[in-house]
């Protein structure tokens, strides 16, 4: 199976996944690109929460192959965290979907939960050392099992894009802002 046949067969993969609605294969320059955007969105304020770490983009790309494509409402996000708090070296708080874990977190005393985003209190540092060392916002590397049956490939990575990167991405493949229009990337290697 030659190199191109190979990407085929992934974006039609990724095409097949509930909510996916288009793709759009990243080139040299779009790399470049969306680095610089990442290396800024990580000095940015978060939310007003503290500081970014996109290392599930980092990750990606370090790939050979990426490919950006864009989702509606349909799509199901991987499976959490998808959000990590950070601080000291420590977790701080994390996103978590399953709503039986919800339930649980709300029973205990030492956990704050606010949605799906639950936060651990006894790792939270006390107000007069909060200051010394600002909240990481850690988005994570993902994995896509969609793709993991692929022959020939490996070192699968999904990530989220920041906004920068977003917008990017929706400005390369002609797309308006959307209300439920999002915009994920993986990348992979060839084995």
């Amino acid at each position: 199976m030659e190199c191109q046949d190979i990407i085929q067969d992934v974006l039609c993969r990724i095409k097949a996944i509930k909510g996916v609605e288009d793709t759009y294969i990243l080139n040299e320059e779009d790399k470049e690109k969306i680095f610089e955007l990442e290396k800024k969105a990580e000095g940015a304020v978060l939310m007003g929460m503290g500081v970014g770490d996109n290392r599930g983009i980092k990750e990606v790309l370090k790939r050979e192959i990426i490919i950006a494509f864009t989702t509606n409402m349909d799509y199901v996000w991987p499976e959490g965290p998808n959000v990590i708090l950070m601080q000291y070296g420590e977790k701080v708080g994390e996103d978590i979907y399953d709503p039986e874990k919800i339930e649980e977190c709300k029973k205990c005393k030492d956990m704050m939960v606010m949605g799906n985003f639950v936060i651990y209190r006894s790792a939270v540092p006390k107000p007069k050392e909060a200051g010394k060392e600002p909240l990481t916002v850690v988005l994570p590397p993902q994995k896509c099992e969609d793709l993991e049956c692929v022959s020939r490939i490996n070192n699968i990575v999904l990530a989220s894009p920041s906004t920068p990167s977003d917008e990017y991405i929706r400005s390369v493949m002609g797309l308006k802002p959307a209300v439920g229009l999002g915009t994920f990337i993986i990348g992979f290697d060839f084995c």
